[in-house]
């Protein structure tokens, strides 16, 4: 009966502590992905995201395993899409809807040269720091 107590209490204390970790702000890493390419130049804090106007793909942004030669897409998560137009710097919203992936090319051809892609997470667990594509 003891065992059987402290089975019960530590198995409590894991799914408490895990709840609590699954909600902590920004504690996953995540990236955009077209098809399985990722579109960020290197994952770091200078890392910059181009895509030609003739992309072709599923647009995706996925949680990422990180290695030093490689990001690899690990499952798709929800994001929203906003063009900013180069010339007047002015957001719009590209749809009300949410996403977990979409065709590129339906985005580019909304976009023109030198337009920005940004893309929204909509879940606080999901850190996106190359958020914005220059569209080439």
């Amino acid at each position: 009966m003891k065992n059987l107590m402290q089975v019960i209490l530590v198995s409590a204390g894991c799914c408490f502590s895990t709840m609590s970790l699954a909600q902590e702000k920004f504690s996953s890493c995540s990236a955009a992905f077209v098809g399985s390419k990722l579109i960020v130049d290197r994952y770091s804090p200078t890392g910059q995201c181009r895509l030609p106007a003739n992309a072709k793909g599923n647009l995706s942004v996925s949680t990422v395993a990180l290695t030093t030669t490689k990001a690899k897409a690990l499952n798709n998560i929800d994001f929203k899409l906003a063009i900013r137009d180069n010339q007047t710097k002015t957001v719009h919203l590209f749809s009300e809807k949410t996403f977990r992936q979409i065709p590129v090319q339906h985005v580019l051809n909304q976009c023109k040269k030198g337009d920005r892609i940004l893309l929204l997470t909509t879940d606080k667990r999901y850190a996106l720091p190359h958020n914005e594509i220059l569209v080439q």
